[in-house]
């Protein structure tokens, strides 16, 4: 059994004991309007009925504690049961409604049952309960209106509508349960996703950062050690040459090996502010995937420090690279502002687009760099929306609260 349904099971469970507590208590009712309050006629019949019901209950009791997987999900038939003993008792008690106040206590009773069902965590079996139990309310007003001094039209809508304002709000309360335990379900998966990430991201980092050092800086070794036995065995013309190659190699060199490491420690984040850190990023993205790149952050304040700059820094990384690796994009733009204590990143491209069924995908082939960061965002109290239109391309907005670095 998953994480992920042992909360629903749980969840369920408590349901089932609040429901068998209820049912006591019922039950308890019942049995003590008979004591208190006997029937004028037909009280034997009316114990009988009690007994049944009783043992009943007994047995309910002990099914639904069990707590196996039968028992969660038919266990709500017991609700019947309830409501057929109730139902059953008040006629009963019905017939000398002119000489004893049972029947009239017992009705009580009918408002206890939509709270019994609003134990269900599906509303739509709270429903199935709740509108025979009004209709079988409404329906033994009216058989016993007589025996009740006749008891006017209007008093018996009224506690109809009474009922059905319970049953209603039973339902309602059903439904929030539902969302709760499906909020919690969403939120395990998120976290689930989460630990996987942490689990791999080691070994991600290490493969990005060796496909980096050998496609790039790696190269730029091997041509200059080239270039340099080239000048060795050369001539001095061709000596000279070589050595401008070598001089352009190792400088291309030092810089992938730069950019590798701000990208592991962006030290300029610290030193500069996020949007030059951003910047570098884009800069980065424009040479390894050939990107026309702009970065607008005139909305940044230069001097702007957040609470929030390594989140928003990582998350541009992400979808810089996202970008770079699987949009097949010519055009790239990222956007920063920070305004009214939220900041906000946008990255867009002219790409193949994005749509749910690719990001369901990825996730499935194991890619879940794009979904972290969005669950990240969530957890920071921020927004991560993606909008792909059919033309293609896509445009992801990250908004998150912040607070001036360093305050509480």
């Amino acid at each position: 059994m998953t994480q992920v349904q042992q909360i629903v099971r749980d969840a369920a469970q408590r349901g089932l004991n609040l429901q068998l507590t209820l049912r006591a208590l019922l039950a308890a009712f019942v049995l003590g309007t008979l004591a208190f309050l006997p029937p004028a006629d037909a009280a034997e019949l009316s114990w009988w009925v009690a007994g049944g019901y009783l043992v009943a209950v007994a047995g309910l009791t002990l099914w639904l504690r069990r707590g196996d997987r039968i028992a969660l999900t038919w266990g709500w038939l017991g609700l019947y049961v309830d409501l057929i003993a109730l139902l059953t008792l008040t006629q009963i008690a019905g017939w000398s409604a002119d000489q004893s106040w049972t029947s009239y206590v017992l009705q009580f009773g009918f408002f206890l049952i939509p709270v019994l069902a609003a134990t269900q965590l599906r509303w739509g079996v709270c429903a199935g309960v709740v509108i025979p139990t009004v209709l079988l309310y409404a329906a033994e007003g009216l058989l016993t209106r007589d025996a009740n001094e006749v008891e006017p039209i209007p008093s018996i809508v009224l506690r109809v509508v009474a009922l059905a304002g319970v049953g209603l709000a039973a339902v309602w309360l059903s439904r929030i349960q539902r969302s709760r335990v499906a909020s919690i379900q969403a939120l395990v998966d998120d976290r689930t996703r989460l630990l996987t990430e942490l689990m791999t991201a080691t070994d991600s980092a290490h493969r990005a950062m060796a496909e980096n050092l050998h496609d790039g800086a790696l190269q730029y070794v091997l041509a200059a050690r080239m270039d340099l036995e080239d000048a060795r065995d050369g001539a001095p013309d061709e000596a000279a040459r070589s050595f401008d190659r070598l001089d352009d190699a190792l400088t291309q060199t030092a810089k992938l090996l730069r950019s590798t490491v701000s990208e592991l420690h962006p030290a300029v984040l610290e030193q500069s502010g996020l949007a030059l850190a951003v910047g570098q990023l884009a800069g980065t993205a424009a040479e390894r995937g050939g990107l026309t790149v702009s970065v607008e952050s005139a909305g940044w304040p230069d001097e702007a420090r957040t609470d929030q700059d390594q989140l928003l820094f990582g998350v541009a990384r992400e979808l810089i690279s996202n970008v770079v690796r699987h949009a097949h994009a010519s055009r790239m733009a990222i956007g920063l502002e920070l305004a009214d204590g939220v900041a906000e990143l946008t990255v867009s491209d002219d790409g193949i687009g994005f749509t749910p069924g690719t990001a369901a995908r990825k996730l499935s082939e194991g890619h879940i760099g794009v979904d972290s960061q969005r669950v990240k965002v969530e957890a920071a109290g921020g927004r991560f929306s993606v909008d792909s239109p059919a033309a293609g391309g896509a445009t992801v907005r990250v908004q998150v609260p912040v607070r001036a670095a360093g305050t509480g």
